[in-house]
């Protein structure tokens, strides 16, 4: 089992950075890859990034590309992510999520709320 907390939101202007954490625990070692995902009212659940637990293979989805960046704290059980020049598109609860043994999302965090203002 993989127990997994986000921090780090809050409320940013537009072109303003935020950066968020993943802190994970538990059985780490079953961790293939952590992802971002975020949330708003009114749309579905959208991708945003992953990186591999061995903190390469960095993905990003196309709306987030060369503003947002995906990082692992090799020495630590963190995940961060980076997010500049956001607009208020970008508003929504950000989640981390561990896909363990290549099976899939199957542990969450509660998320972390980033609200973007024009």
């Amino acid at each position: 089992q993989v127990q997994l907390v986000e921090s780090g939101g809050g409320s940013a202007q537009a072109g303003g950075s935020v950066r968020l954490s993943c802190a994970a625990s538990g059985r780490t070692s079953s961790i293939y890859t952590i992802g971002w995902f975020r949330s708003a009212p009114g749309k579905e659940r959208e991708f945003v990034s992953s990186i591999n637990w061995n903190g390469r293979n960095e993905v990003y989805a196309n709306v987030v590309k060369g503003r947002f960046t995906i990082s692992r704290d090799n020495a630590k059980n963190w995940v961060y992510l980076q997010m500049t020049d956001l607009n208020p598109e970008d508003t929504g609860r950000y989640y981390c999520a561990a896909d363990t043994y290549g099976t899939g999302y199957d542990s969450w965090g509660r998320g972390t709320q980033v609200t973007v203002s024009s």
